[in-house]
C-alpha cells in the first residue's frame, strides 16, 4: 500500500466502464439476455434483463477517446468494471466467466492508463477466481451489490471474500442483480433514470448493511469500496439504531465510498458523516457525465490507497 505522502501524486478514477470488442463480440453471439444487436440504422444497442435498451457510442469507446476523457478529467489512471446491472455476474457459472473473461480481455488489452477491477461470478462462487483474477492483471475484485444484499448472499460470497482479504487487494461493490435479487424485467413506460433511482440504490443499501453489520466482524482487513456513495447508506445509520439495529462504525478505516453520480451537496453531507479521507472520485464514465463536488483532486488522490505498490504510479 501507498505511503499517505504519495498518494496525492496519483489521480485516479475509481469506477469507469468500457464496452470493448472482445465483450460486445461475446454478447453479439447471445441468443437471450444480456445481448447485444445492430440495429439497420447501425446502432449497436444492448439488452439486458433489468434495463431499458441502451445505445452504445462505439465512437466514444476507443482507447484513444478515453484516454483524452480521463486527460480532460484531470486523472492520470481509471478503474474500470464490469457493469453488473446487464446481469452478467449472475448467469449459470460457465457462460458467466465466459463473458467475464472476454470484458477482461478487452480491459486488459488497453494497457495505460487503464486498469480492471475483476469480476465475480457469483453462481457457484470459487475462491479460485480471486487468485486467476490478480493473476490476469486486476487491480482488485469486484462483486454485484445484490450478490451480498442479505446474509444469505453474503455467506455464499464469503468463501471469496476471504480469499480477497488474504490477497490484499480491495473489493469494489457495483449496483447489479444477485441470485437471490434478480434483475426485475425493465418496463417500456418507465423513465430511463428510473432503476439507477430505484433498484440500483436499495441494492447499495442492501450490500452496505449487511456488510456493516455482519461482514465486517468477519472480515476484519478487507478494504472495501462502495460504488455511488453506497446508495447514502452510511445516512440511515441513525434509522439503523432507531429500528433496533447494531451500531456501525461510519469511520472505519477500510471501507470506501466512491461519488459517482453525486454533486457537492451529498459529497459534504457524506464527508461529515463518514470522513472526507473515506471519499474517492469515480465518475462512471460512459453511462454519465459525472458531476463537480468541489473535491476532484482531494477525492482523486484518495484512490492511490488502491494501488499495491510504487511501481504501480504513472
Amino acid at each position: 500500500m501507498l505511503s499517505t505522502d504519495l498518494r496525492p501524486q496519483m489521480r485516479i478514477d475509481v469506477h469507469q466502464h468500457v464496452w470493448t470488442e472482445p465483450l460486445l463480440e461475446a454478447l453479439a453471439g447471445r441468443e437471450r439476455v444480456p445481448f447485444v444487436r445492430v440495429t439497420p440504422e447501425g446502432l449497436t444497442v444492448l439488452h439486458s434483463a433489468g434495463e431499458r435498451p441502451y445505445v452504445i457510442d462505439l465512437q466514444s469507446e476507443t482507447a484513444s477517446e478515453r484516454s483524452s476523457q480521463l486527460r480532460r478529467d484531470g486523472a492520470k489512471l481509471a478503474l474500470v468494471a464490469i457493469s453488473s446491472p446487464i446481469g452478467i455476474e449472475v448467469l449459470p457459472h460457465d457462460r458467466a466467466r465466459e463473458l467475464i473473461s472476454a470484458h477482461l480481455d478487452g480491459v486488459l488489452a488497453l494497457g495505460d492508463p487503464f486498469r480492471a477491477w475483476g469480476p465475480i461470478a457469483v453462481h457457484e462462487p470459487d475462491p479460485a477466481q480471486v487468485d486467476e483474477l490478480l493473476d490476469r492483471g486486476c487491480i482488485g475484485v469486484s462483486a454485484s451489490a445484490g450478490a451480498m444484499a442479505d446474509r444469505d448472499g453474503f455467506d455464499a460470497l464469503a468463501p471469496v471474500l476471504e480469499r480477497v482479504q488474504a490477497s490484499d487487494v480491495a473489493l469494489f461493490v457495483h449496483p447489479g442483480p444477485g441470485l437471490c435479487h434478480p434483475a426485475v424485467e425493465a418496463s417500456l413506460t418507465e423513465p430511463l433514470w428510473w432503476r439507477a433511482l430505484t433498484d440500483y440504490v436499495s441494492q447499495m443499501q442492501a450490500a452496505w448493511l449487511t456488510f456493516a453489520t455482519y461482514g465486517r466482524r468477519e472480515l476484519s482487513h478487507l478494504r472495501v469500496v462502495y460504488a455511488m456513495l453506497a446508495g447514502g447508506a452510511p445516512v440511515l445509520s441513525e434509522r439503523l439504531a432507531a429500528r433496533g439495529g447494531p451500531e456501525v462504525d461510519l469511520t472505519d478505516p477500510l471501507t470506501f465510498y466512491d461519488t459517482s453520480s453525486y454533486g457537492p451537496k451529498v459529497v459534504e453531507a457524506m464527508a461529515r458523516w463518514v470522513g472526507p479521507s473515506q471519499l474517492m472520485y469515480g465518475s462512471d464514465r460512459p453511462v454519465i457525465e459525472p458531476v463537480p463536488t468541489g473535491r476532484e483532486v482531494e477525492l482523486m488522490g484518495n484512490g492511490a490507497v488502491l494501488l499495491e505498490t510504487e511501481e504501480a504510479l504513472i
